[in-house]
């Protein structure tokens, strides 16, 4: 039987919206559930987190059985009927928490899908304040970056030359934002190439303007005498 998800915390499970999750609420998911347990979350949010650690139950009870399966398989139980028959109730196990697991995953597209929307379709004021965390992820992508997903487990990275970390969540937003793009012709997992938008060149430019040095003869006061270079 799968782990019983009331006795305790449950190790979040990766899950394919994990990236969209993030994206959409601004925090990573472990930051998200926290937030949640402490009632810093708004409504639409909070139903969000509570039916994401649902769907990673569901995801931790695939996980489980699939676990189990390849244990049955392995070869290290002898090949006879009742193997036969803990196979066969194993897989039926399995599909049932895979339908809970898919069923699951609707109910949070159901909410993440508005929140998505609200973020698409949020006026961006182009001389906003820009926040240390995006001016360091849009420089570190300025210095060059590509997008890889790993062909076996499908987990999504951005590399960067200068070695920063910039998380797939931030760069979800940044595109959202509309100061980063990349380049969908290269397929992901050779890596795509990220580069900023002309708005995110202006907003980095903004934030790395040098100030004006200061003048090296200083300004003389109103009714004071000139003063003469030796």
């Amino acid at each position: 039987m799968p782990p019983d998800p009331g006795r305790g915390p449950v190790r979040r499970a990766v899950s394919s919206l994990d990236p969209r999750v993030e994206a959409a609420t601004g925090h990573d998911v472990d930051t998200l559930w926290d937030h949640r347990d402490r009632g810093l979350l708004d409504e639409a949010q909070t139903l969000l987190a509570d039916r994401h650690r649902a769907l990673a139950q569901a995801e931790t009870a695939v996980t489980f059985y699939r676990t189990l399966l390849h244990r049955l398989s392995n070869g290290e139980f002898p090949v006879d009927a009742p193997l036969f028959e803990r196979i066969g109730r194993t897989v039926d196990q399995m599909e049932g928490a895979a339908t809970a697991r898919d069923a699951a995953e609707h109910l949070v597209l159901a909410v993440l899908e508005p929140i998505e929307a609200t973020a698409r379709t949020a006026p961006s004021d182009p001389q906003a304040p820009l926040a240390a965390a995006d001016q360091a992820a849009l420089l570190a992508i300025a210095r060059g970056a590509k997008l890889h997903q790993h062909l076996l487990t499908g987990q999504t990275s951005v590399a960067t030359s200068s070695g920063a970390r910039v998380s797939y969540a931030r760069l979800q937003q940044l595109e959202a934002g509309g100061l980063a793009s990349r380049d969908a012709g290269h397929p992901i997992h050779a890596g795509q190439p990220i580069d900023l938008t002309e708005a995110g060149r202006a907003a980095l430019s903004r934030r790395t303007r040098p100030t004006a040095e200061p003048s090296a003869t200083p300004a003389r006061r109103p009714g004071a005498f000139p003063t003469h270079r030796r």
